[in-house]
């Protein structure tokens, strides 16, 4: 009988406290806040040069993941994104679906530098086409990829590249790109600068 009054009591007096909780958590979302300090202390220092405009830092993303087999600055790369950046890659499987894979800033950095540590792998800017407001920026970016200089490219797409301005150095919040295929071909506006 004692462990049917424990019940009722549990059940009368703690239910109410706990829908009290239950509810104030579903009336009250979290929303972190970060200022320019919070960014920068959670990541490496950039080279001032890479982050001072939006020229420069789309010039820092190429620069960051070309050059020859081998390791990569991976401190560089991670200087240029908001920790919490994310990458994503679509296009179509040869079923023609839709397909897309995507990564945290750590985990593009580990599956690229598995890549990079056997191949060459330059890719470079065509053309940029920026649209910006206050204090956030959206730069479609064409590229071309070779696995060395001067060759003809394996690969061509567009980055849709999202920045972000802090008041002291932009930030990449997000890269989302789809490459040229046969039945996406690159704009006539993206191939060559006007």
């Amino acid at each position: 009988m004692r462990a049917v009054w424990i019940a009722v009591f549990v059940a009368l007096v703690l239910s109410p406290v706990a829908a009290q909780n239950s509810q104030a958590a579903k009336s009250a979302p979290f929303v972190p806040s970060f200022s320019a300090e919070d960014l920068a202390a959670k990541v490496p220092a950039p080279k001032p040069e890479d982050v001072k405009s939006i020229d420069a830092i789309m010039h820092a993303i190429y620069g960051a993941i070309s050059g020859p087999a081998g390791a990569r600055d991976w401190d560089r790369f991670r200087s240029l994104f908001l920790p919490s950046a994310r990458f994503t890659d679509t296009g179509k499987k040869p079923d023609g679906s839709i397909v897309m894979h995507t990564w945290s800033v750590d985990e593009f950095a580990h599956d690229a530098g598995m890549v990079f540590a056997q191949e060459g792998f330059y890719e470079n800017g065509m053309v940029n086409k920026t649209e910006s407001f206050g204090n956030v920026a959206q730069v479609f970016s064409s590229y071309e990829s070779r696995h060395a200089p001067g060759e003809k490219p394996f690969a061509r797409g567009i980055n849709s590249v999202q920045l972000l301005n802090d008041g002291k150095r932009w930030w990449v919040v997000s890269i989302l790109w789809d490459a040229e295929r046969p039945d996406n071909p690159l704009p006539k506006a993206f191939v060559t600068k006007h």
